[in-house]
């Protein structure tokens, strides 16, 4: 049987508090040829018993359960193994998307030029009761041929890895090196989509960010902590800007570039990190603060 066009994965540990209305925001979307795939970390609240229950009404909604959580990581990157469409796209069990989400980024992807990797709406931030609380704009629409230019732009401008949760094509985020195991590895994510191809924003804020209490960078109280909650059995990590600029050097060796556009990006980086080096020292200082004073409570 052909897949549909479209997978989405939706990786999810003790997800229950917001899972119904996320599993309802992919399921009614006006685009329905789609498959659900959702991977379940060994959760040990009603998860299960909410999933098995979609699953059992809708011939869309595949169920996987793992007995062991192995972290959101190695999550996220079972969800897109599993898939077999030429699209894929990733969702979260707190966040919402709009009824036309799908069939806007799908629409603008298919129409695209195959080197158009991801394509992705903008956004706004809601709380726990679905409240608005403000618009978001990520600012990562990079076009053209050349891949250090379009990774100059990411580096300098990604912040809050919206993007992550648009429409892929699965040809060209399978070249990257998927989702990390580490703080903020939806960067890097994002840089190495940059290196294998163009990211084109859509003007329609159709992705519903979710802020509440549960969420990773809230919920941890320090940076090793954070780091496990990617990774159970995550090596130590001691400073988060290190890290990543190791991983994007990483991710321009792992990419498949020419020895011309490769030096290039390796130049990009080096301009793009000086440029936000002090910015970034300054999120992570007030990072390490506001743990220090939840910690103090």
């Amino acid at each position: 049987m052909t897949p549909p066009p479209l997978t989405v994965g939706l990786p999810v540990y003790n997800g229950a508090a917001f899972l119904q209305p996320a599993l309802e925001s992919v399921l009614g979307q006006t685009f329905g040829d789609l498959r659900l795939v959702i991977s379940d970390n060994g959760s040990t609240d009603e998860t299960q018993d909410i999933c098995r229950a979609y699953a059992e009404r809708d011939d869309r909604v595949t169920y996987v359960r793992h007995e062991v959580n192995r972290g959101a990581a190695w999550n996220y990157n079972t969800v897109f193994e599993l898939a077999t469409s030429p699209y894929f796209k990733w969702a979260a069990a707190d966040d919402l998307v709009a009824p036309t989400f799908v069939e806007r980024c799908l629409e603008a992807i298919v129409a695209a030029p195959p080197t158009v990797a991801l394509c992705y709406p903008r956004a706004v931030v809601i709380d726990a009761e679905g409240t608005l609380i403000r618009e978001q704009d990520d600012e990562l629409d990079v076009r053209g041929t050349r891949p250090y230019r379009r990774l100059y732009r990411v580096l300098l401008n990604v912040v809050y890895g919206n993007p992550t949760f648009g429409v892929a094509r699965r040809e060209l985020l399978a070249r990257t090196r998927l989702h990390g195991n580490y703080p903020s590895a939806d960067w890097v994510l994002l840089a190495e989509l940059a290196l294998a191809g163009e990211i084109w924003e859509l003007p329609d804020r159709l992705f519903l960010r979710r802020e509440h209490a549960g969420t990773s960078r809230v919920a941890t109280a320090d940076l090793q902590e954070l780091a496990e909650w990617f990774d159970p059995a995550a090596p130590p990590i001691k400073s988060e800007h290190r890290k990543l600029l190791v991983e994007f050097l990483a991710g321009i060796r792992h990419a498949d570039l020419t020895p011309t556009d490769r030096a290039l990006s390796y130049a990009a980086l080096a301009a793009a990190w000086t440029r936000r080096h002090s910015w970034l020292s300054r999120r992570a200082r007030e990072a390490l603060g506001r743990r220090r004073a939840r910690r103090s409570r």
